[in-house]
């Protein structure tokens, strides 16, 4: 399906729900904020995934904080390596694949908050260092502690 197409089936509700997992989540921010600034990008974004999850029954699954921090990860992306198409995008930024990759910016009690849910929170942790490290690297981070400390 090419992205014109992927990106229909997503507005229009007929992409199957297995369809529209994390990856799929990424493509279709990629390709808003390829056609757009920010903000029109994230407003186009919401709306796709909140009318998705909504015809699937499910209106409680939009997650405000996840979206945001995904947006604001892959356009800083697009913008430090360059507009590629979707493919070499993909290929060539496999840390926003990774599970858990905003664990490296939240906790996971602040992530699982209602009112993360609700409204886009600003993480708790800083950054200790650039680039993006793998999961696995991260993976002590779930219990809230900041990277790079240790207590």
């Amino acid at each position: 399906m090419n992205d014109a197409q992927f990106l229909r089936a997503l507005e229009n509700c007929s992409l199957s729900e297995q369809d529209f997992g994390h990856a799929a989540h990424i493509r279709a921010a990629y390709l808003y904020l390829q056609s757009g600034e920010f903000a029109a990008a994230l407003s186009r974004m919401r709306s796709a995934i909140r009318n998705y999850a909504t015809s699937l029954g499910k209106p409680d699954r939009y997650h405000e904080t996840m979206t945001v921090a995904y947006m604001a990860l892959i356009q800083q992306h697009i913008f430090e390596r360059g507009r590629a198409d979707w493919e070499s995008f993909a290929r060539d930024n496999p840390e926003l694949f990774e599970p858990g990759l905003l664990f490296q910016f939240y906790p996971k009690a602040q992530l699982d908050s209602e009112l993360a849910r609700r409204i886009f929170l600003l993480p708790r942790f800083h950054l200790a260092q650039w680039p993006l490290r793998s999961t696995a690297e991260v993976a002590d981070n779930r219990d809230g502690e900041a990277v790079g400390q240790r207590r």
